[in-house]
């Protein structure tokens, strides 16, 4: 069992003050301060001794004492520069910390180069192990599924909102892509409840916490799984229109020609499963479909 001890609320307030800083609700910055939900945070992704970790939003870096002893290497990104600072002089002589002071998206659509270079070079498997802030959730762990590196592992922290999207099945409201696109190339596991007293300061929506596994899917050659995340996306921006609707939109001839049997020309997507979605942008591949815009 991990014996290292794990900040408290105490402990982070101390090192804060100490800096003449307070926790900036700008970059999303409520601490988890249970320790017990950080050690299953950290227990959950199952560290090998040759992984690099990756970690968003270290913080104080309470969770990353819990991953420097298990990872042969944890890049942290923190966008504070106090944080940074805090960071950079506590783990000045450890060696397996690559610590970058910056946004981890360049843009909602990309990640930071600086995150893909530091994660690029590793024998072992690539993994995100955080508690990511509120804010960038979401676009980070799309990008981080549909990016070059090769992650294997997610184990996180978000709002409650993006968990149920994470989990949601067809014909419910919070059934989209962030639902779509994971459960295609993950499995998708809820490790546990967070409420909001388990943060410092407390935030007003509680969270849950993850873990997806990457899983063998059809969209293994370059270029193939990010046409798939942008036709689910496309469709998507239509969600009250047919497939048959939204296919002679985006593609040129008779598209509907290319739905699978089992996918009602009629559906609007919301009714489409994961599995359907997966087999129509199989079928669509063809050199003669063009891509969806």
């Amino acid at each position: 069992m991990d014996t290292c001890p794990v900040q408290t609320k105490r402990h982070i307030e101390a090192v804060l003050l100490a800096a003449g800083v307070r926790p900036n609700r700008r970059f999303g910055q409520p601490f988890l301060i249970d320790g017990n939900l950080m050690r299953r945070l950290a227990d959950s992704a199952d560290i090998a001794p040759d992984d690099v970790v990756l970690e968003v939003g270290p913080g104080t870096g309470g969770l990353t004492d819990l991953l420097l002893p298990r990872a042969a290497r944890v890049v942290a990104v923190e966008i504070d520069r106090t944080l940074h600072g805090i960071l950079s002089d506590r783990y000045a002589n450890d060696h397996r910390l690559t610590l970058i002071l910056a946004d981890a998206l360049e843009n909602k659509n990309r990640l930071n180069p600086a995150l893909l270079d530091a994660c690029e070079c590793s024998a072992g498997r690539l993994l995100l192990v955080a508690n990511l802030p509120y804010d960038i959730a979401t676009p980070l762990l799309m990008n981080l599924l549909l990016a070059p590196v090769n992650v294997r592992r997610l184990c996180f922290t978000v709002q409650r909102e993006v968990g149920e999207r994470l989990e949601a099945v067809p014909q419910t409201k919070a059934y989209g892509p962030l639902s779509i696109i994971p459960q295609t190339v993950c499995r998708v596991e809820r490790i546990a409840r967070v409420p909001a007293t388990a943060f410092w300061p407390r935030p007003a929506v509680e969270s849950t916490m993850y873990r997806l596994d990457v899983i063998s899917h059809p969209f293994e050659r370059p270029g193939q799984l990010a046409s798939f995340a942008a036709l689910v996306r496309a469709a998507f921006l239509h969600r009250r229109k047919t497939l048959r609707h939204f296919l002679s939109e985006q593609f040129a001839g008779n598209a509907c020609d290319a739905l699978p049997d089992l996918i009602d020309p009629a559906s609007r997507p919301e009714a489409v499963t994961p599995a359907q979605w997966a087999n129509l942008a199989a079928v669509l591949a063809a050199p003669t479909q063009p891509r969806p815009t």
